[in-house]
């Protein structure tokens, strides 16, 4: 049954809203053959607990590892502790490692791919800090991911990036880093868009010149290597990366913007996906894929394209803020109990903003169940004074 919902709009107006009220995608049947997908994880507060306290628990674990296993369930596999997952905005280092503790196994136990993130948020970069001090805080966190079974993300380094001086820093850290993993790694190329403490990464603020200096690393460790993801929302770069990489290394697209081409690929290749907007998205990306599987590419671009409007939405700038849409969409769909997140940035989006997200998931087909996801928006509203 269609529902009808009053949205707040510019002008301090009230608008009458239709649902379309389209069936939630089915899991698939097997897991995806012609392309790799993770879906880069969220987390769920738990609003039982003092967050300014930082050695109380702040994750509900039980609504985090279900989210986990819904992500399984469609055929992703999960980026664990990776920026979606507040990591470096609310999420330290101690609540990182619980975190990856508990997801590596849960997947051991229910067979779920999985991937989880290594950076160096555990040095306070309000103090002096050298490249060896970077190196051991790499060092310390891909040790424990492996050492529980796990297999690395390498992500940037804020701490690199206050501290590097040139080109040669970074490869210094990342040679050294690379040698010393026990299997491939996927690399982790971040543009500042998604964390301003990571402008001019890998030495240079020209994104020319440092894919120079990346690639150079990739080429001299491809054994070590699995793929990089990129997010820099820059579709010709990606692809002019992708062509660059050697054969056995995979491009893993990170650009929320531009996913859906990228992951068809063209005569040259295709882009495998590591992507925060498929936490959100993942019933119908999860049925795209399985038309791509199929060699239906209109059925996978039938399905795609409209979650395109929701993914520039909720990314738009400040695009840091993308996690505030994906855990109130989670809340609309019901699997959370609450719109609370770690360190209250469930407040770093404005009721207009996801007010047009609630409008956008609609016509994409991701609100499940539109008599909840309706229910709990006129809650939203009315506790922000709109009805």
């Amino acid at each position: 049954m269609n529902e009808e919902i009053l949205l707040p709009v510019e002008g301090s107006s009230l608008e009458r809203y239709r649902l379309r009220g389209k069936p939630a995608a089915r899991p698939p049947a097997k897991p995806f053959a012609s392309r790799i997908a993770f879906a880069a994880a969220h987390v769920t507060a738990d609003p039982f607990v003092n967050d300014s306290d930082v050695k109380t628990p702040i994750i509900d674990w039980d609504a985090t590892l279900a989210y986990r296993r819904h992500l399984w369930s469609y055929g992703f596999s999960v980026a664990e502790a990776m920026d979606t997952a507040q990591r470096g905005m609310g999420l330290d280092w101690d609540g990182t490692k619980e975190l990856i503790r508990r997801s590596l196994a849960e997947a051991k136990a229910v067979g779920g791919g999985i991937a989880c993130g290594a950076g160096t948020d555990q040095l306070d970069l309000t103090a002096p800090l050298a490249l060896a001090d970077v190196k051991r805080a790499y060092a310390e966190q891909c040790e424990f991911i492996e050492s529980h079974g796990g297999r690395i993300i390498l992500m940037a380094s804020r701490a690199l990036a206050a501290c590097a001086q040139s080109p040669d820093d970074y490869f210094c850290v990342y040679d050294e880093i690379l040698s010393q993993v026990s299997r491939p790694v996927i690399l982790h190329w971040l543009g500042e868009m998604f964390d301003p403490a990571l402008q001019g990464y890998w030495g240079y603020r020209d994104p020319e010149q440092a894919m120079q200096v990346v690639l150079q690393i990739i080429r001299k460790h491809a054994g070590k290597i699995d793929g990089i993801k990129i997010s820099l929302l820059d579709a010709e770069r990606e692809i002019r990366m992708r062509r660059l990489l050697p054969s056995n290394v995979k491009m893993y697209t990170g650009d929320d913007f531009h996913y859906p081409e990228l992951i068809e690929g063209d005569e040259t290749g295709y882009s495998h996906a590591l992507l925060g907007i498929f936490d959100a998205i993942a019933p119908v990306a999860s049925a795209a894929l399985q038309a791509l599987d199929g060699g239906d590419k209109l059925a996978y671009r039938s399905l795609m394209q409209p979650t395109v409007a929701l993914s520039r939405h909720i990314f738009q700038k400040p695009t840091y803020n993308y996690k505030t849409g994906i855990v109130f969409l989670a809340y609309l769909n019901g699997h959370q109990h609450h719109f609370r997140m770690i360190g209250g940035k469930e407040s770093a989006r404005s009721v207009l903003h996801l007010s047009e997200l609630f409008r956008l998931a609609d016509q994409a087909g991701l609100l499940a169940d539109p008599d909840l996801a309706v229910r709990r928006m006129n809650k939203f509203l009315a506790v922000s004074g709109v009805h």
